[in-house]
């Protein structure tokens, strides 16, 4: 479990392909992680499969974490937003983000507004019944507050408002109009309607 608040941002040294799968490898800059600990990479929850003098950590991403985010395209280079899993006595700064990533969303427009930034992103439509203004989301495993919501055939759009420190302490400021990012829905939501499948049937 994560809360969506970013620690840090690296860099990918090494995505080699293994089949259908994909080894990754990144110096994290956490000098105790142990193995099979758990590391959200841009927003997916991955298992620490290696570890390295030096603080170099790998993990293995399955076809299925592949085909669901946008760790399929990842590049050597690439700076990768990165959070630890939360402890019981952790302060919950953010909100409850499993890391399990829900679909992907293109970057629209990106504006600046007195020295914040106001981003705009097209998301999946079957995810539009989960996000509510002023609701959280998040995006690329940042927890973030939507401000606005639009809806426009099979697809809608989520506005989010940025401040400076999440600006540059994210990978966020190196996105451009196109890129895409993993989407994770508020996980209570998706509960809540699990529950009331039963009441809502005809």
């Amino acid at each position: 479990m994560f809360s969506g608040i970013i620690q840090r941002l690296a860099k990918v040294e090494v995505a080699e392909p293994v089949g259908a799968s994909l080894r990754l490898a990144i110096t994290t800059g956490y000098p105790d992680l142990e193995l099979g600990e758990s590391v959200a990479v841009n927003g997916v929850c991955l298992t620490v499969t290696s570890l390295e003098i030096g603080g170099r950590t790998e993990f293995f991403l399955s076809p299925e974490t592949l085909a669901r985010s946008t760790l399929g395209t990842i590049e050597v280079g690439d700076a990768v937003n990165l959070e630890r899993s939360v402890r019981l006595e952790t302060r919950l700064s953010g909100h409850l983000v499993q890391g399990h990533v829900d679909g992907r969303a293109t970057l629209v427009s990106a504006t600046e507004e007195a020295g914040a930034y106001r981003l705009a992103f097209d998301v999946d439509a079957e995810l539009a019944r989960y996000c509510v203004a002023k609701g959280s989301i998040a995006l690329n495993g940042i927890s973030l507050t939507i401000n606005s919501i639009s809806q426009a055939d099979v697809r809608f759009q989520v506005g989010v408002m940025i401040i400076p420190h999440t600006w540059t302490h994210t990978n966020l400021h190196a996105l451009a109009v196109g890129d895409q990012v993993n989407v994770e829905v508020d996980v209570i939501a998706k509960y809540v309607e699990r529950l009331c499948l039963p009441y809502l049937k005809p």
